[in-house]
């Protein structure tokens, strides 16, 4: 395949194509809650403008992505949501009734706060302002410096963070009128708040500590403080969090070989990395249980070609079947070692279209990432299947009769679901 047939069969329908279904699987008090990581930069602001040319919003990498070797798939176009502007709240509403309609049980807003300054707060402010937007939510504090390189580390500082004990307090009276809202996602009646790199703090301890002072003096109660497990930084307890979030491809994608050498390119000139999407599922599934509150985590892909040109780190062969198995196996890990109440799976992301991870349609997979997601809960809705991995978890051929019978058992109220669960179960054998 040369490069022309790769780019138009990206820019085809997949055989995995799937449509969306207006009905779809809507699934009241699922088990376990699913939250997605959302991206704010689909809109132009001015700090963007200014760095990187006039109305730069995401969009601007994404469609400049090419595919660098045989079976890269880029780019990554939107399907039904189009290139959207975050300005418009209609965008938001249409995104929230995707979302529920397959499952998602909220959002996780990236927050942007430099010091008493809000970057890209539109959509969140957007939200607020449209209590009809039936949307739960959190924030996760991305307290990185912005820099050039896209990942907080390159000397290219654009924006730069400047913790100290006043920012600390001056964050929370930020937050109280969006903890406030009464769509705000709380794990036992408390608000949750995550901190993406709570090690760039001067002592992230003590900010804690004053968070949950001034909460309390709020009337906020007493806030569930999560950490992003990032950077080789796992470990919750040693700052005073709650619980730790898996983030992937941290922690289960990085360090596997390079697989560069191994693809044929179609540029001399291409270079970064190409990691293995299924050592990455591989990884994550050998991880054990944790002896702290510990959200698992999932991703459909990651590939941020866009944002790097030939540069970029793709982790190649992921597809919405493998994705669909990843995120059952990580709900039925929670529902194994969480607390009720507690048992969270976080995605990265909903729309992380520089970055290849995404659930929101595109013109490629259409909505088959969103059909995984709800065929996950569907599986662990059912009593019938509450022991799925003893039934299919070997995959051998001859228990195909077991897994028919497994689905006879789901109840009337159910039964739509059950089409779904065929594919899902045949893809084990």
């Amino acid at each position: 395949m040369n490069f022309r047939q790769q780019l138009l069969s990206n820019l085809e329908r997949s055989p995995a194509y799937r449509e969306h279904t207006p009905t779809a699987y809507p699934i009241g008090d699922d088990p376990v809650r699913l939250i997605a990581f959302y991206l704010p930069q689909f809109h132009p602001i001015s700090q963007n403008d200014l760095w990187w040319g006039k109305g730069f919003t995401e969009w601007t990498n994404v469609t400049k992505a090419l595919p660098r070797f045989v079976g890269h798939y880029q780019p990554h176009l939107p399907g039904e949501l189009g290139f959207y502007d975050l300005r418009l709240p209609d965008t938001l509403r249409r995104q929230a009734e995707l979302a529920r309609c397959y499952g998602i049980g909220g959002f996780c807003f990236h927050y942007y706060w430099f010091n008493g300054q809000k970057i890209l707060g539109t959509p969140l402010a957007n939200l607020l302002a449209h209590p009809d937007i039936d949307l739960p939510f959190c924030i996760n504090w991305a307290n990185e410096n912005w820099t050039r390189k896209w990942n907080g580390r390159d000397k290219d500082v654009l924006l730069e963070q400047a913790h100290s004990d006043q920012d600390d307090i001056a964050f929370a009276q930020a937050l109280e009128p969006v903890i406030r809202d009464p769509r705000y996602i709380r794990i036992n009646g408390r608000p949750l708040v995550m901190l993406y790199r709570p090690a760039l703090l001067p002592d992230a301890a003590a900010t804690l500590r004053r968070w949950r002072a001034h909460f309390i003096a709020a009337g906020l109660g007493n806030p569930f403080l999560v950490m992003a497990q990032v950077f080789d930084d796992n470990e919750p307890r040693r700052y005073g969090f709650d619980a730790a979030a898996e983030f992937p491809p941290h922690k289960v994608g990085w360090g596997g070989a390079n697989l560069l050498p191994d693809v044929r390119r179609f540029a001399r000139g291409c270079g970064g990395s190409v990691q293995s999407y299924d050592r990455m599922i591989r990884t994550a599934m050998q991880t054990g249980a944790a002896d702290f509150t510990l959200f698992r985590g999932v991703c459909p892909g990651w590939d941020n070609e866009a944002r790097r040109p030939n540069q970029g780190t793709t982790f190649v062969n992921a597809t919405p079947a493998k994705y669909g198995e990843w995120l059952t196996w990580a709900c039925r890990q929670v529902l194994r070692s969480n607390a009720a109440g507690e048992r969270l799976v976080f995605i990265n992301a909903w729309n992380e279209w520089a970055e290849g991870a995404h659930l929101e349609p595109d013109r490629h997979f259409g909505y088959a990432y969103l059909k995984e997601t709800a065929n996950a809960l569907a599986a662990l809705a059912s009593p019938g299947l509450a022991n799925m991995e003893s039934v299919i978890g070997t995959g051998e051929a001859d228990l195909l009769p077991a897994q028919m019978n497994a689905l006879a058992r789901i109840k009337a109220p159910l039964r739509p679901l059950k089409t779904m669960l065929v594919d899902s179960l045949r893809r084990f054998r």
